[in-house]
């Protein structure tokens, strides 16, 4: 027998074998959903590669490992198909992310983020070193999986904020906002010296913006915290914010909490772990 029809023997038994085994192992660079995927799209040149979630770009740099790459979809495919049906959840809230052509850009050094997106374009970044594809699975230990945080905010910037004005827009007198002014003890256009004691937000930024920083920021507090993606980490977080589980903004930020749960809205009830479909 020659090399050639070993081979081939040997290919046919895995595929016999392993093919249908729904549980086998997803390597780095394969993933049953997504495809990774070489692109020429103006103003990326120096992200070699994408991945395309529901019509989303998620770019990186030859320095990002696969693994993350794909993981980052799968939070993201996750967020926007939290009941993993096939479809987005809300499609107003996707039809908007499309018209705002929005994307995510993955880098392994801060270098990398110097670019220049085309201006009708919204995006947003993550780093490949603050990715953490095991944290969820681990029971939410150890190092923080920023894509939590960092696909959420695309979500809520280029969707939701302009899905729904009214409740999630980036400005003074949205119910997201008046949210926010009760978190922080206040109404505070410009970060104070300090809080009052009462608050449960208190993020000091000097570069987060009143309007299209604090807001988002305090929705991902809010959210991930519902979702139990910050219940073990109260110690990491609490200089920023305080209520770190669902019950505690059930009880405490009950303005938030009524927004963010009600049905009509359809956000995520399920937190992301990184393995959509599977």
């Amino acid at each position: 027998m020659n090399k050639l029809s070993f081979l081939s023997i040997i290919l046919l038994f895995v595929f016999f074998a392993c093919g249908t085994n729904s549980t086998q192992e997803i390597l780095p660079g394969d993933d049953p959903n997504f495809t990774i995927e070489a692109h020429s799209d103006s103003g990326f040149g120096d992200f070699n590669r994408k991945v395309v979630v529901f019509g989303i770009d998620i770019y990186a740099v030859a320095a990002v490992e696969d693994v993350k790459l794909l993981h980052a979809a799968n939070v993201l495919a996750q967020y926007l198909d939290n009941d993993e049906d096939g479809e987005v959840d809300d499609q107003l809230v996707m039809n908007h992310m499309l018209q705002n052509k929005a994307f995510m850009v993955m880098w392994k050094s801060e270098n990398d983020l110097n670019i220049d997106p085309p201006s009708d374009r919204l995006g947003q970044d993550l780093g490949n070193d603050e990715t953490n594809p095991n944290y969820v699975a681990s029971g939410k230990t150890g190092r923080f999986d920023a894509s939590l945080e960092e696909v959420l905010h695309i979500i809520n910037n280029a969707g939701h904020s302009f899905a729904y004005p009214d409740v999630f827009g980036q400005n003074i007198g949205s119910a997201l906002a008046d949210a926010m002014d009760i978190a922080r003890g206040g109404q505070f256009l410009n970060i104070p010296s300090s809080y009052p004691d009462s608050a449960w937000y208190t993020y000091y930024d000097s570069t987060c913006e009143y309007a299209n920083c604090q807001t988002i920021e305090y929705l991902y507090w809010a959210l991930s915290s519902i979702l139990g993606g910050q219940e073990n980490r109260l110690n990491e977080i609490e200089q920023e914010w305080k209520l770190n589980t669902r019950d505690l903004v059930q009880t405490t930020d009950t303005t938030i909490f009524s927004i963010l749960t009600n049905p009509f809205y359809k956000l995520p009830t399920v937190l992301p772990d990184g393995t959509y479909m599977r």
